[in-house]
């Protein structure tokens, strides 16, 4: 998965630097970018209207009481895609104007469903290093910690 990331943060602004100068090359480097700016404004824009209707939809089936499903699977595709569209980039817009567009959202949003009815996503550590609420681990060592009494009469404790 590691790896996979690295080959996405890699390749993904290498190919929006290739398109972003191809298209360039076609309309010009301003129009080029005011495309990019006003598509990412654009897309800010269509983010919240479509991530508002999917909260007031979910709110309304909640006070019914069901459970809403199809809101949330929409609620995270539009958090997907909006995070695509603020990203700068020709190619990083068109999937995540597809992933904010209802139409073309309802086609992947039985996956997201499938994906979240699989099991719970579960984030774990390799190795624990301790703390509050941390699991124990068998028979480590006990460690005692200096404590203080407050006096009567007194508005500062004092170690002891």
């Amino acid at each position: 998965m590691l790896g996979l990331l690295f080959l996405a943060f890699l390749l993904v602004p290498i190919l929006e630097l290739f398109v972003f100068v191809q298209v360039a090359q076609a309309i010009g480097f301003l129009p080029a970018l005011l495309w990019i700016v006003a598509v990412s404004a654009a897309g800010a824009w269509l983010v919240k209207r479509e991530g508002l209707t999917a909260l007031r939809r979910a709110n309304e089936k909640v006070s019914r009481g069901e459970l809403p499903t199809d809101e949330l699977a929409n609620g995270v595709l539009i958090l997907f895609g909006g995070a695509l569209m603020l990203t700068p980039g020709f190619l990083t817009d068109v999937f995540g104007l597809l992933l904010v567009l209802p139409p073309t959202r309802a086609l992947l949003r039985g996956t997201v469903k499938r994906r979240f009815a699989s099991g719970p996503i579960v984030v774990t550590r390799t190795r624990v290093a301790g703390g509050f609420g941390a699991p124990r681990r068998g028979g480590g060592e006990v460690w005692d910690a200096q404590s203080w009494e407050e006096p009567p009469g007194s508005d500062r404790p004092e170690l002891r």
